[in-house]
């Protein structure tokens, strides 16, 4: 398994600019994201031992964050950005 943080932009590369729109003018939106790289983060240090966990718990990290890019990734396709 890698130890590579899952960045959103990487993620969803044809979205990126997209995520940065909506991360900026939709509340929501941006609340999701900042929950997704709060929990991208603590698996990536769980993952690299900065701050170990058990395995439960690092596996329940992995289904947050697999359960907040599912809300994002239905997010992106209901949203439209306004210009």
């Amino acid at each position: 398994m890698g130890h590579t943080p899952h960045i959103l932009a990487e993620e969803f590369p044809r979205d990126a600019e997209k995520i940065a729109h909506l991360a900026e003018t939709d509340p929501h939106f941006a609340r999701l994201v900042d929950q997704y790289r709060e929990v991208n983060r603590a698996v990536h240090r769980a993952e690299t031992l900065v701050e170990p966990t058990d395995d439960l718990h690092e596996n329940e990290l992995r289904k947050e964050r697999m359960r907040l890019k599912d809300v994002i990734a239905r997010a992106l396709a209901e949203r439209q950005p306004t210009s």
